[in-house]
């Protein structure tokens, strides 16, 4: 192995051999927790074990305190209890609910007694396993203690509060999370009966969702999973259909209510989300997974559709940007240095550059690593490869480097996103750019990968101003020279472009007008009017949408049956424009008065941007998709893949370590042990797979050697891909089989989730 590939594969953890032999001598708690997910482990991990016992696809694990059991819920309206010691089943709880369990969970403080359950039935069940008597079966059918029914959607996800035996929260679509206390009842009438008035709503968001973060929250935020810190327990944090990761202190929130009272959200005190996602107005946008680092100074969130992306809950002596509507623009999109007020510094080294040996060696190291990215970059190949090296010599946090390096690897890094294009590349390339920006503001290099970005993004305007700053700092040599007229020829032919599509868009206006369209030209849509070009956008990003609104409806009336091989029941399929859609929850009788009065008292709010991004997975084909801090130090991160595949991550850098195997078609939950370097990961396979290191599995690959490259490549392209058609064969199925409950219709889900 050569130097390069010593320092791309070098962690900041140090030697495990010098951890134990600390340990042996000093015996702390700290070492325990760098020992545990320590990266010589994390990269020998290998399937260990594949459990089984449920006979449908497992939706929810979760780990007890100590690590002793692993519980387990599934598609079969089955809990099980896993002994962690041999693997084998210790209890198969028959639930009692009719539909898929979403989440499970052991109560703090039972002795692992008591567990709850949520799933597509709208139903929080409670079974206290103490109340058996003599000896315990391993297929158990018994009477919960609890049954709560106040919840009118899927619940997604339940929280416990460390310490906490008496009360268990719970996230549903239908916009509310719950507190219930087991000290108060044992059951509630179901959702919308006439006697239904629990007051357990802890968070009504049913008017909580926007598309963007100036927008005023009108819609329903269907909550999709909720975590509480167990840190600072009064600090709750949810995540839905929406862009944006809320955080909530329990103390500020008003009393419980019943969901009849029709109340404003009330404010957070933190809101989550990466600047180029907080004016994307896409509809189907939203989070699957959010959850606390074990520090509680972190938040990881997990975006359908996206990646995962890393956030600071402690801004005090980080470098996270706090952000308004008013800056997302600014942000993405500094005006060129001729047009800019002289603010910026100039370059210069900020660090003197030490002599001695050892950093000598660093620095040697740097440039080698530099070598390799920008040759990746004149290649344009081992673009991953590029960029994980210039990740490496940027989070070094080395005094070795110097602005001059700094700023030379920055630019790097963006021409290597700008050319390797996976999704919302195009927008790390603009916050490298403006890093690079603040050291040199002049740099010819920073405003032609500028000028780059914004024609990929459409935005002609801008990039025009970028160009004519190019002429004024384009360095007399042949190759610069060339790259500012490249980039001059496609802006002009990308100006030509929009300009005949605006010239179509207006002949074309009158005839399209009241034609009754095709289910096809509605899904697959051009908008031709659009008033940016095409040139390099990416499709899911930023095409104009079309909201997709389902209806079903099963009919007992044989009658209307003409066809004898079709089975009863109807689609009804209802397409609006998202910019013409009215208001459904403007005031309690949809007054335009009412809207405007909440419309004054609306107070923009601030989002903290984020701090690292993880890519190589894919998170479209379900909604419960987790990503995951491993060990007690959650120094890595790992989520799950639509490819049957789950990632881990160096937390710090963002480099991809490991890529394993872990089901027939999709990993959806991934929880690592509270103690020892073990995951146990499900998904759509009926089994629970158990990993743990392996002194053979020494790869980025475990199991058969394949293309690491090529995998995240393809994952990239089902991340980008809009035009797919939205109704596949199994949601087809699923209408002939009336297999959809009420409320339960979520096209862009699979059956699982």
């Amino acid at each position: 192995m050569d130097a390069v590939e010593k320092a791309r594969w070098r962690f900041s953890d140090g030697s495990v051999t010098d951890l134990l032999e600390a340990r042996s001598l000093h015996g702390t708690t700290d070492i325990n927790k760098r020992v545990q997910f320590h990266s010589s482990l994390v990269q020998r991990l290998a399937l260990e074990r594949e459990m089984e016992g449920h006979l449908g696809c497992v939706n929810a694990i979760a780990w007890n305190s100590n690590g002793s059991l692993l519980l387990s819920g599934s598609d079969d309206t089955r809990i099980g209890i896993w002994n962690y010691d041999n693997r084998k089943l210790v209890h198969d709880i028959e639930t009692g609910h009719s539909a898929n369990i979403f989440c499970t969970k052991f109560v703090p403080e039972t002795s692992d007694e008591v567990v709850v359950s949520g799933a597509g039935d709208a139903e929080v069940r409670v079974f206290n396993l103490s109340r058996l008597s003599g000896r315990r079966p391993i297929e158990i059918s018994m009477e919960p203690a609890a049954v709560y029914q106040c919840h009118s959607r899927r619940i997604k996800k339940l929280a416990v509060e460390i310490g906490n035996p008496n009360v268990v929260w719970s996230a549903s679509e239908d916009g509310t999370l719950r507190q219930h206390d087991f000290r108060e009842c044992s059951s509630c009438p179901r959702a919308r009966s006439a006697n239904q008035e629990c007051h357990n709503v802890l968070l009504d968001l049913q008017r909580g969702a926007k598309k963007s973060l100036a927008d005023i929250p009108r819609q329903p935020l269907a909550l999709k999973s909720c975590d509480i810190s167990s840190v600072r327990p009064h600090q709750l944090l949810v995540g839905g259909s929406d862009a944006f990761a809320r955080l909530y202190d329990r103390r500020m929130l008003p009393p419980l209510s019943s969901c009849q009272a029709k109340k404003q959200p009330p404010p957070c005190i933190k809101m989550f989300c990466p600047i180029h996602l907080a004016d994307t107005r896409k509809s189907n946008l939203h989070l699957t997974h959010v959850a606390f680092s074990p520090n509680g100074k972190e938040v990881l969130l997990s975006y359908s559709g996206e990646h995962v992306y890393l956030f600071d809950v402690d801004l005090e002596n980080t470098s996270s940007l706090r952000y308004t509507a008013d800056d997302v623009h600014e942000q993405l999109c500094l005006p060129p240095f001729n047009k800019e007020p002289a603010k910026l510094i100039s370059k210069q080294q900020k660090f003197p550059v030490n002599r001695a040996s050892g950093n000598l060696c660093r620095v040697d190291t740097f440039k080698k690593l530099m070598q390799v990215a920008t040759k990746s970059l004149e290649m344009g190949t081992n673009l991953m490869h590029g960029v994980e090296a210039c990740s490496t010599v940027l989070q070094a946090m080395d005094p070795s480097i110097d602005d001059n390096m700094k700023h030379d690897c920055l630019c790097v890094r963006a021409g290597l996103y700008l050319k390797r294009r996976w999704k919302n590349d195009v927008y790390m390339a603009i916050r490298d750019c403006n890093s690079a920006r603040c050291i040199d503001s002049r740099s010819f290099q920073v405003h032609l990968y500028i000028a780059e970005a914004l024609l990929q993004l459409g935005r002609l305007k801008e990039a025009s101003e970028y160009v004519d700053a190019l002429n004024i700092i384009v360095p007399p040599y042949s190759e610069s020279v060339k790259q500012v007229e490249n980039i001059k020829g496609r802006l002009f032919a990308a100006e030509l472009e929009k300009n005949k599509k605006d010239q179509a868009g207006n002949t074309n206006t009158d005839a399209r007008h009241g034609r009754l369209r095709s289910l096809s030209d509605l899904l697959f849509r051009s908008d031709a009017s659009g008033s940016s070009s095409q040139e390099g956008r990416e499709d899911s990003d930023y095409d104009d949408e079309m909201e997709l609104d389902f209806e079903t409806s099963a009919s007992g009336d044989e009658s209307r049956n003409s066809d004898p091989g079709f089975d009863r029941g109807s689609v009804s399929l209802r397409f609006q424009r998202r910019d013409s859609q009215t208001d459904e929850h403007s005031g309690e009788n949809g007054s335009a008065e009412s809207t405007h009065n909440d419309d004054s008292a609306y107070q923009p709010e601030v989002a903290i941007d984020m701090k690292q991004r993880y890519v190589a997975h894919c998170n479209v084909g379900t909604d419960i998709k987790q990503a995951s801090f491993l060990g007690e130090q959650g120094e890595f991160i790992a989520s799950g893949s639509d490819d049957g595949r789950w990632f881990i991550w160096e937390k710090r850098t963002g480099r991809l370590i490991k890529m394993l195997a872990g089901d027939g078609a999709v990993v959806n939950c991934i929880q690592s042990h509270p103690y020892d370097c073990t995951v146990a990961t499900s998904g759509i396979d009926n089994t629970i797979k158990l990993w743990t290191p392996d002194a053979k599995a020494t790869s980025m690959v475990a199991g058969p050697e394949i293309d690491v490259s090529s995998v995240i490549e393809n994952n990239q392209r089902k991340l980008t891909r809009n035009r797919e058609i939205l109704l596949p064969f199994e949601f087809l199925e699923r209408f002939r089989r009336h297999e959809f409950g009420e409320g339960s219709l979520h096209p862009l889900e699979c059956a699982q989730s």
